[in-house]
Protein backbone atom coordinates (compact mmCIF):
# COMPACT_ATOMS: atom_id res chain seq x y z
CA UNK A 1 0.00 0.00 0.00
CA UNK A 2 1.05 3.37 -1.03
CA UNK A 3 1.77 6.13 1.58
CA UNK A 4 -0.49 8.93 0.92
CA UNK A 5 0.70 12.26 -0.30
CA UNK A 6 1.73 14.78 2.12
CA UNK A 7 -1.02 17.86 1.85
CA UNK A 8 0.29 21.06 1.15
CA UNK A 9 -1.77 24.40 1.84
CA UNK A 10 -0.15 27.35 0.26
CA UNK A 11 -2.18 30.59 1.56
CA UNK A 12 -1.41 33.88 -0.03
CA UNK A 13 -3.65 36.91 -1.13
CA UNK A 14 -1.68 36.93 -4.76
CA UNK A 15 -2.25 34.41 -6.89
CA UNK A 16 0.68 34.54 -8.57
CA UNK A 17 2.83 33.71 -5.30
CA UNK A 18 0.62 31.07 -4.77
CA UNK A 19 0.70 29.92 -7.87
CA UNK A 20 4.86 30.28 -8.03
CA UNK A 21 4.87 28.54 -4.98
CA UNK A 22 2.64 25.53 -6.42
CA UNK A 23 5.47 24.68 -9.13
CA UNK A 24 8.03 23.93 -6.42
CA UNK A 25 5.63 21.34 -5.90
CA UNK A 26 4.73 19.55 -8.82
CA UNK A 27 5.53 15.84 -9.47
CA UNK A 28 3.52 12.83 -7.08
CA UNK A 29 5.43 14.16 -4.40
CA UNK A 30 3.01 16.39 -2.88
CA UNK A 31 -0.42 17.00 -2.90
CA UNK A 32 -1.39 21.06 -3.27
CA UNK A 33 -4.09 22.85 -2.18
CA UNK A 34 -4.37 26.88 -2.95
CA UNK A 35 -6.21 29.20 -0.65
CA UNK A 36 -6.11 32.97 -2.18
CA UNK A 37 -7.50 34.71 1.36
CA UNK A 38 -7.72 33.58 5.55
CA UNK A 39 -11.17 32.96 4.63
CA UNK A 40 -10.52 30.24 2.08
CA UNK A 41 -7.38 29.04 4.30
CA UNK A 42 -9.49 28.04 7.18
CA UNK A 43 -12.12 26.22 4.55
CA UNK A 44 -9.23 24.08 3.21
CA UNK A 45 -6.87 23.46 6.32
CA UNK A 46 -8.40 20.23 7.23
CA UNK A 47 -6.71 17.44 6.11
CA UNK A 48 -3.87 19.59 5.53
CA UNK A 49 -0.20 18.17 6.71
CA UNK A 50 1.65 21.78 6.65
CA UNK A 51 0.75 25.22 5.78
CA UNK A 52 3.09 27.53 4.22
CA UNK A 53 0.66 30.68 5.18
CA UNK A 54 1.44 34.41 4.42
CA UNK A 55 1.21 36.87 7.58
CA UNK A 56 -0.23 40.07 5.89
CA UNK A 57 -3.35 39.67 4.10
CA UNK A 58 -7.02 41.60 3.46
CA UNK A 59 -9.98 40.59 5.85
CA UNK A 60 -8.23 37.60 7.88
CA UNK A 61 -4.57 38.01 8.67
CA UNK A 62 -2.22 34.99 8.47
CA UNK A 63 -2.37 35.95 12.33
CA UNK A 64 -5.77 35.50 12.88
CA UNK A 65 -5.44 32.26 10.24
CA UNK A 66 -2.95 30.55 12.51
CA UNK A 67 -5.00 31.44 16.00
CA UNK A 68 -7.98 29.64 14.36
CA UNK A 69 -6.12 26.55 13.12
CA UNK A 70 -3.98 26.07 16.58
CA UNK A 71 -7.97 27.05 18.21
CA UNK A 72 -9.30 24.00 16.42
CA UNK A 73 -6.58 22.18 17.72
CA UNK A 74 -5.57 20.54 14.11
CA UNK A 75 -2.44 18.97 13.75
CA UNK A 76 -0.54 21.24 11.13
CA UNK A 77 2.60 22.37 11.03
CA UNK A 78 2.80 26.01 10.22
CA UNK A 79 5.24 28.21 7.83
CA UNK A 80 4.83 31.71 8.08
CA UNK A 81 6.47 32.81 4.74
CA UNK A 82 5.82 36.56 4.27
CA UNK A 83 7.80 39.83 3.73
CA UNK A 84 7.19 41.09 7.13
CA UNK A 85 10.13 41.51 9.01
CA UNK A 86 10.26 39.27 11.87
CA UNK A 87 9.96 41.34 14.81
CA UNK A 88 9.79 40.75 18.72
CA UNK A 89 6.49 39.80 18.49
CA UNK A 90 6.90 36.59 16.80
CA UNK A 91 7.38 35.53 20.28
CA UNK A 92 4.17 34.84 21.20
CA UNK A 93 2.81 33.62 17.67
CA UNK A 94 2.34 29.59 17.15
CA UNK A 95 3.98 28.83 14.14
CA UNK A 96 6.78 26.44 13.21
CA UNK A 97 8.99 28.14 11.16
CA UNK A 98 9.44 31.67 9.45
CA UNK A 99 10.72 32.16 6.41
CA UNK A 100 10.86 35.72 4.78
CA UNK A 101 10.47 36.65 1.30
CA UNK A 102 11.68 36.12 -1.34
CA UNK A 103 11.94 32.14 -1.21
CA UNK A 104 13.09 30.04 -3.49
CA UNK A 105 11.81 26.91 -4.80
CA UNK A 106 14.11 24.58 -2.86
CA UNK A 107 13.84 26.63 0.62
CA UNK A 108 9.90 25.89 0.29
CA UNK A 109 10.35 21.98 -0.39
CA UNK A 110 13.05 21.94 2.21
CA UNK A 111 11.10 23.82 4.56
CA UNK A 112 7.75 21.82 3.92
CA UNK A 113 9.89 17.85 4.28
CA UNK A 114 11.40 19.25 7.55
CA UNK A 115 7.99 20.11 8.86
CA UNK A 116 7.00 16.96 7.74
CA UNK A 117 9.38 15.13 9.26
CA UNK A 118 9.06 17.34 12.55
CA UNK A 119 5.00 16.11 12.64
CA UNK A 120 6.56 12.57 13.45
CA UNK A 121 7.84 13.73 16.86
CA UNK A 122 5.99 14.59 20.21
CA UNK A 123 4.56 17.70 20.93
CA UNK A 124 7.47 18.68 23.14
CA UNK A 125 10.11 18.50 20.46
CA UNK A 126 7.93 20.53 17.72
CA UNK A 127 7.71 23.31 20.53
CA UNK A 128 11.47 22.92 21.31
CA UNK A 129 11.91 23.21 17.59
CA UNK A 130 9.56 26.13 17.21
CA UNK A 131 11.44 27.87 20.18
CA UNK A 132 14.48 27.34 18.51
CA UNK A 133 13.02 28.60 15.13
CA UNK A 134 11.89 31.86 16.94
CA UNK A 135 15.45 32.33 18.46
CA UNK A 136 17.08 32.17 15.36
CA UNK A 137 15.15 34.24 13.08
CA UNK A 138 15.26 37.00 16.07
CA UNK A 139 18.83 36.42 16.26
CA UNK A 140 19.72 37.31 12.21
CA UNK A 141 17.19 40.07 12.41
CA UNK A 142 17.98 42.13 15.79
CA UNK A 143 21.52 43.46 17.20
CA UNK A 144 23.18 41.71 20.61
CA UNK A 145 21.79 44.97 22.22
CA UNK A 146 18.22 44.80 21.00
CA UNK A 147 18.38 41.18 21.94
CA UNK A 148 19.75 41.67 25.68
CA UNK A 149 16.81 44.38 25.93
CA UNK A 150 13.80 41.89 24.54
CA UNK A 151 11.89 40.47 26.77
CA UNK A 152 10.08 38.41 25.02
CA UNK A 153 13.58 37.43 23.61
CA UNK A 154 14.56 36.31 27.16
CA UNK A 155 11.16 34.67 27.81
CA UNK A 156 12.22 31.87 24.32
CA UNK A 157 15.26 31.45 25.77
CA UNK A 158 13.83 30.29 29.36
CA UNK A 159 11.11 28.27 27.63
CA UNK A 160 13.71 27.17 25.59
CA UNK A 161 15.85 25.83 28.85
CA UNK A 162 12.86 24.90 30.41
CA UNK A 163 11.54 22.33 28.04
CA UNK A 164 15.52 21.23 27.56
CA UNK A 165 15.33 20.25 31.19
CA UNK A 166 11.76 18.19 31.12
CA UNK A 167 13.45 16.55 28.19
CA UNK A 168 16.33 15.73 30.12
CA UNK A 169 14.06 14.23 33.08
CA UNK A 170 11.82 12.57 30.08
CA UNK A 171 14.73 10.53 28.32
CA UNK A 172 17.10 10.21 31.61
CA UNK A 173 20.81 10.54 30.62
CA UNK A 174 19.65 11.64 27.22
CA UNK A 175 22.32 15.90 27.26
CA UNK A 176 20.90 18.66 25.85
CA UNK A 177 23.22 18.35 23.22
CA UNK A 178 21.70 15.04 22.06
CA UNK A 179 18.41 17.01 22.08
CA UNK A 180 19.67 19.31 20.36
CA UNK A 181 21.45 16.40 17.75
CA UNK A 182 17.51 15.46 17.42
CA UNK A 183 16.63 18.98 16.83
CA UNK A 184 19.58 19.01 13.73
CA UNK A 185 18.86 16.15 12.44
CA UNK A 186 15.24 17.13 12.22
CA UNK A 187 16.60 20.26 9.74
CA UNK A 188 18.95 17.89 7.58
CA UNK A 189 16.27 15.74 7.13
CA UNK A 190 15.01 15.66 3.93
Amino acid sequence: MATPQPTVLLVDDERDVVDVYALAFTGDEYSVRKAYSGEEALEQVAGADVVLLDRRMPGLSGQDVLDEIRGRGLDVRVAMVTAVDPDFDIAQMAFDTYLTKPVSDEELRDTVDELLALAEYDEQVRERFAIAEKLAVLEAEKTERELAESEEYATLQEQAAELDAQSAETFGTMATETFEKVLSDIEDDP
